[in-house]
């Protein structure tokens, strides 16, 4: 392998990938990514309903964990990152939610110039090819497959979105296009049966780019400077340490967990980190590794009175049956997360988006795809998407095989914990509903009296699991904002031919699942990395107009009473 590029990529996961096709478009540059795993490769990647086995493999997930969390009673929690090509692209549940235009407003006022919605939505569309083809805010020609799945089949999944709008929350025919708000159908990024991974989109086909290359099995350890410009990336291949020069820039793109991982073992970040980690300091940006965001979710769970769910599905010669389906016609129960309806709303009145996600699955499972209970069942994935607790990334030695020190801090704020007690509530409420009542049997969980802030408090402890969404670690903002990593060009701050390009950079974390609006940054840094003129949309975006009054559109059919909330219905 040569010795000098124009391009390091550092990472080829849902931004490294995009980026090495975007930058080699040019051939007159040369662009080197490196991966520290595998080439991500495998029918357990490909088929969308076996998504549990990939995450469960040490090939393709790093296998993070966090500390005990001080606030979920000691517990540690899993911190599943993809490693491989595609990165967690290719070990995700393929839920495509681009996030809702507030989001991104709120990126640029907290100081990501030119960040906001109208800005960002061409390069969602740029990444996208829809299954109905592109308008004013889907794309029709890019690379990544999105699409609703089987298109539910399942008379469940309709019945959770009529539920929604009896509860008076409305509907939408598409969350990622003109209406966020309300109930509908779910995408995923699953294009004709298989998995729609960056690595598939982006890379399987431009392979034999002469001015690309992909070295997979490399493990960057740092990055080194000269006079405050990153020169090369040392990394670890087959056991020895190799070095190589960029002519014009390093970019990182290993994740919320990776890049300031990296960016520490490279002497970059706060002092007393690097300190009692024995890194010498080369330049202390005290944000790196701070302001670490995710996600939190529980399960409600209810038996189901018809013999129509996934548990059915679930037994040694249906899983054969389905996988022969898959492979032969990539049709069938396989060629689907099973996610396929879903519901946005608000939590209270005065919030002008929505901040509650749900994703309803016609099965009661776990995530490693075994039963959660004897005989047919559903439920809904659900949590508050805005939190205000933040955690940190924190290395704990200059070796490269010690897996940094992660606190996520959940629920560290009462308004957090409040947004669950509200949370539950309203899902109740929604699930309770005349357009599951033919199909719904026995709450299983949470079962618990949600009148009793100390009871929901206790239960969403012992309960709540990552949705694996972290984000935020080296935060975009202004230049006068100290506990900022990158400024608005995704350039490192006080240093030159350095960039970070991955979901590390979001200022806030999104109302929505985060493979979809990471792929739209790299999209976006890509194009200004390459210099073109910034794309901008004037597409509007509809919000509830009595939202400063109001918590949603209409009456519930079927409003929570007291008695509802001390037993599940």
């Amino acid at each position: 392998m040569q010795s000098e590029f124009d391009y390091i990529i550092v990472g080829g996961g849902s931004a490294g990938c995009v980026l090495a096709n975007r930058l080699s478009q040019d051939p007159d540059v040369e662009v080197l990514l490196l991966e520290a795993g595998g080439n991500g490769r495998s029918l357990f990647v490909d088929m969308p309903s076996a998504f549990a086995m990939p995450m469960a493999s040490k090939e393709f997930n790093w296998g993070y964990f966090s500390q005990p969390e001080p606030t979920l009673n000691g517990r540690p929690m899993d911190a599943a990152r993809g490693r491989g090509l595609g990165g967690s692209s290719a070990i995700n549940g393929m839920v495509y939610v681009r996030g809702h235009a507030c989001d991104f407003d709120e990126w640029e006022v907290n100081g990501a110039d030119g960040w906001n919605y109208r800005n960002c939505l061409p390069y969602f569309q740029r990444a996208e090819t829809w299954m109905h083809g592109g308008d004013a805010y889907r794309g029709g020609s890019g690379p990544v497959g999105t699409s609703n799945g089987n298109n539910r089949k399942n008379p469940l999944y309709d019945a959770f979105i009529g539920a929604g709008e009896q509860a008076g929350y409305g509907t939408t025919d598409d969350y990622n296009g003109h209406r966020q708000e309300g109930f509908g159908p779910m995408h995923m990024t699953v294009k004709r049966g298989v998995r729609s991974s960056t690595r598939r989109a982006y890379l399987s086909h431009i392979r034999e780019r002469k001015n690309l290359t992909v070295l997979t099995r490399a493990q960057v350890d740092r990055v080194e400077m000269e006079a405050g410009v990153a020169k090369r990336v040392c990394f670890e291949r087959k056991g020895a340490l190799h070095t190589v020069q960029a002519r014009r820039e390093i970019i990182l793109s290993a994740g919320s967990i990776g890049s300031p991982a990296v960016l520490q073992r490279s002497g970059i970040g706060p002092a007393e980190v690097l300190a009692a980690a024995g890194v010498q300091l080369r330049h202390e940006l005290p944000g790196v590794g701070e302001n670490l965001t995710d996600h939190l979710e529980v399960y409600f769970q209810y038996r189901c009175l018809k013999p129509i769910t996934l548990n059915g599905e679930l037994n040694l010669l249906s899983k054969l049956k389905i996988g022969v389906q898959w492979i032969l016609t990539k049709t069938g129960l396989g060629a689907s997360n099973h996610f396929e309806s879903c519901g946005f709303i608000r939590t209270r009145s005065g919030v002008r988006s929505p901040d509650i996600q749900y994703h309803f699955l016609p099965g009661a499972v776990r995530y490693d795809g075994n039963a959660a209970f004897e005989g047919h069942g559903f439920q809904v994935h659900v949590g508050p998407n805005k939190p205000e607790s933040r955690g940190h990334v924190r290395i704990r030695s200059p070796k490269l095989a010690d897996a940094p020190e992660i606190v996520f801090n959940y629920l560290a704020t009462e308004k957090d914990r409040e947004d669950w007690r509200i949370c539950l509530r309203l899902t109740r409420e929604v699930l309770s509903q005349p357009a599951l009542d033919a199909y719904r049997g026995a709450e299983i969980q949470p079962a618990i009296d949600l009148s009793d802030d100390d009871a929901v408090d206790a239960w969403v402890r012992d309960n709540v699991e990552t949705a694996y969404h972290p984000s935020c670690s080296c935060r975009m903002g202004a230049d006068d904002d100290d506990r900022a990593v990158v400024d608005s060009q995704c350039r490192v701050r006080g240093l030159r031919g350095l960039r970070v390009v991955d979901s590390s950079i979001f200022p806030s974390i999104p109302n929505g699942n985060l493979n979809a609006p990471t792929i739209m940054v790299a999209e976006r840094a890509a194009a200004l990395i390459r210099g073109e003129p910034m794309e901008s949309s004037q597409s509007p975006v509809w919000e509830a107009k009595n939202w400063r009054t109001e918590q949603r559109e209409g009456s519930a059919r079927r409003p929570l009473d007291e008695a509802m909330l001390r037993s599940a219905p």
